[in-house]
């Protein structure tokens, strides 16, 4: 069995119950950086042994995790936070295990997003929306945000700390009057949600003495 474990995007009150269950029950948990998931499970008393699966796990990995499996053991398959699957490796993973033709049931232990919560919280109407993942870093970046602008729903999208008022920027040059919410630290001590149009949003941003945490856009269109 491979559960696909989502765990707290901040919060540790948000862990569920059911997660914590998952998490002592395996004989393994996959996680992108065993230091962020060893401390999720010190505080839980979780002493189920860690192995490292991230965007840089190659073949050999993949072999390993899978002959595991192969071998009748159970393992949990985290990402830093939130659910796994969302912008991160663990599609290349699940889909190396259902097309082998292994014997593995695939299950979800469901929990936090920060694209369901940014979601949520946005005050826009979300019959339908497209998640865009992070904005590449140098080429492309233009065409990215061209085609968040076009959709005629909401679209979402992720940012890190250090290209978030870069990013913000580039997005006003081409409209700046679009609706936009941008979520830090969702569920931390430092949360902080701007909100209004992408020139308001901007200098909301430019006027933060810092801006260190992770980044959740919403384009409402």
């Amino acid at each position: 069995m491979l559960y696909v474990t989502a765990t707290p995007i901040g919060n540790l009150s948000d862990v569920s119950e059911r997660m914590v269950e998952t998490l002592k029950k395996v004989d393994f948990i996959l996680c992108e950086d065993t230091r962020v998931t060893g401390k999720l499970c010190h505080h839980f008393e979780i002493e189920t042994p860690l192995i490292s699966y991230h965007h840089h796990s190659g073949k050999k990995k993949i072999a390993q995790i899978m002959k595991k499996l192969k071998e009748g053991k159970d393992l949990a398959l985290v990402t830093d936070s939130g659910t796994p699957g969302i912008a991160d490796p663990a599609g290349k993973l699940i889909r190396e295990i259902v097309e082998s033709g292994m014997e593995v049931s695939v299950s979800p232990v469901p929990g936090p997003s920060a694209v369901t919560a940014a979601a949520g919280i946005s005050g826009f109407y979300m019959n339908k929306f497209t998640f865009l993942g992070f904005p590449p870093k140098k080429k492309k970046r233009r065409k990215f945000f061209e085609e968040a602008l076009s959709y005629d729903h909401p679209v979402i999208f992720y940012e890190s700390p250090h290209r978030i008022i870069k990013t913000i920027k580039e997005i006003c040059e081409m409209d700046d009057k679009k609706k936009i919410v941008v979520c830090r630290e969702m569920t931390k001590m430092h949360e902080r949600i701007y909100r209004g149009d992408l020139s308001s949003v901007l200098k909301k941003l430019e006027s933060e003495k810092h801006t260190k945490g992770e980044f959740t856009v919403v384009i409402e269109n």
